[in-house]
């Protein structure tokens, strides 16, 4: 992989990861979908879960949240 496929990749794993956090935020502040979450949050799980796996930060959340600017 060359430096701007790592970059873009990583880029596209933080950005996958804060939709899922937008989703679930959505999902779990209604009561109405609250009880639906794993159904309704399978497909933005699987998304950041692919995005992370290509970009090389499974299971490497210190950097991961380095890149959301979120403390580890």
């Amino acid at each position: 992989m060359t430096v701007q496929e790592v970059t873009d990749a990583r880029s596209e794993a933080a950005r996958a990861c804060l939709r899922l956090r937008q989703a679930a935020r959505a999902v779990l502040d209604d009561p109405g979908t609250a009880p639906l979450a794993a159904a309704l949050l399978a497909g933005p799980m699987a998304e950041a879960d692919t995005a992370l796996r290509a970009a090389g930060l499974s299971g490497n959340e210190a950097e991961l949240c380095e890149l959301l600017g979120l403390p580890a």
